[in-house]
């Protein structure tokens, strides 16, 4: 019996120990060793001519966008980039609705806006790889250049090209991630526990871009990459933007988050579309996790890359399994110790806020706490249900986009 408490006590402790890393102790870890340490300085410069600057490709896909594809694009050539510097290239995925007629109109304005027209439903993953390549010739002849990935939904700030692109002109860095900030002026449902969670993976991946090179992946919503380290992703995987970071450091360069590369997207405020949107994310997750297993061993990727992806990603993906560690060793040694007693209950007490929540948001009630408590315990069972589903080999490619809300105000001011 004795050697059962201990294997018990034994699991607890790493359970938790794992957890606390992961959520708090590692990012306060890095924003006390970033300090005052700045970002890559070695950078393009506002006062060289146009033509120092490098080409960008912007591509996206986009599946029946009409309510949101108008201001995106309307965005992306206000910015201040050398319109002889930037083209567009979009893959309309099948589209049933107005996508391809409004940007049609848009190429009447914009010939350096270029549109491929897919048939049958392919996804983002495929739409891009097939678009891409089918370019990759006709680009690389006119030397290197610059690829944004954004998303159909994502609107930029006028100075979102500069700012990611001038870090380029440092050879080592292969990819820039932008800061995507939330664009709605109000929130209801779970957008507040949404903008929480970005903001504070925006911060994570900017302390680490700093000290290390390492950012553990740009959010697939928008970032820039030299356009010579695209590799298609597999056509069967859910998400591509860990997939293009790794592919990043596999073929040695750095990774980093600049934060006046400002980018809106409007968070979700539905806990169901959310939670559908996370399980298909930890389905990513463990695809990413098998392509790249033998490349995340630290004397292959070097210390800093593994410390960073076990801290920052690893142990997360992983959470559902300590966290249900956690509760059933607490729950087994509860009698024997007090401190298990109160674990058992906090984790209890979790369990019971989240339930509260909602139950209580169907009634119109709402309380922040058990909100967060809500979502945490939600998005934990969306990543468990996503590496069951990884197990199981699910193969489906591609998701019918969240319903959109159509994009019709600015954004808030940056």
């Amino acid at each position: 019996m004795s050697t059962l408490l201990i294997i018990l006590q034994i699991v607890f402790w790493v359970s938790v120990a794992g957890l606390f890393h992961s959520y708090v102790l590692y990012p306060l870890l890095l924003k006390w060793l970033a300090g005052n340490r700045r970002n890559n300085q070695l950078v393009h410069t506002r006062d060289e001519e146009s033509g120092e600057w490098p080409a960008i490709v912007a591509a996206m896909a986009a599946h029946n966008e009409e309510s949101v594809i108008e201001a995106t694009l309307s965005s992306i050539f206000a910015s201040d980039y050398p319109a002889d510097r930037l083209e567009v290239i979009i893959a309309a995925d099948n589209c049933s609705d107005r996508t391809v007629e409004i940007i049609q109109r848009f190429q009447t304005l914009h010939p350096n806006l270029t549109l491929r027209c897919l048939d049958g439903r392919n996804g983002k993953i495929r739409s891009l790889n097939i678009t891409l390549e089918e370019n990759r010739e006709r680009l690389t002849a006119a030397g290197d250049y610059v690829l944004i990935l954004c998303d159909a939904n994502v609107r930029w700030s006028r100075e979102l090209p500069r700012e990611l692109v001038k870090h380029f002109r440092n050879p080592r860095i292969g990819q820039v991630a932008s800061n995507v900030l939330d664009g709605r002026r109000e929130h209801a449902g779970i957008a507040d526990q949404e903008e929480a969670y970005v903001n504070r993976e925006n911060t994570i991946k900017f302390h680490e871009g700093i000290l290390w090179g390492r950012m553990m992946g740009a959010f697939g919503a928008c970032f820039a990459m030299r356009g010579h380290l695209f590799v298609p992703v597999p056509e069967n995987f859910r998400s591509d933007d860990f997939t293009h970071t790794m592919r990043c450091f596999e073929q040695g360069f750095d990774a980093i988050v600049e934060p006046a590369a400002i980018a809106w997207e409007d968070v979700s405020e539905d806990i169901d579309v959310e939670f559908g949107r996370k399980k298909r994310i930890s389905l990513g997750n463990f695809q990413n996790l098998r392509l790249f297993w033998n490349f995340l061993q630290p004397w292959r990727a070097g210390w800093a890359t593994w410390f960073a992806f076990w801290s920052h990603k690893g142990i997360r993906w992983f959470g559902p399994f300590l966290i249900a560690a956690a509760l059933l060793s607490s729950a087994a040694l509860a009698a024997f110790h007090w401190i298990y007693a109160l674990a058992l209950a906090g984790q209890l007490c979790l369990i019971a806020g989240a339930v509260a929540d909602a139950v209580l948001s169907r009634r119109g009630i709402h309380s922040r706490p058990l909100r967060y408590a809500h979502y945490f315990l939600l998005m934990n069972i969306a990543l468990a249900i996503g590496a069951w589903r990884f197990i199981a080999g699910e193969k489906n490619a591609f998701w019918e986009p969240a319903k959109r809300v159509a994009a019709n105000q600015p954004p808030p001011a940056s």
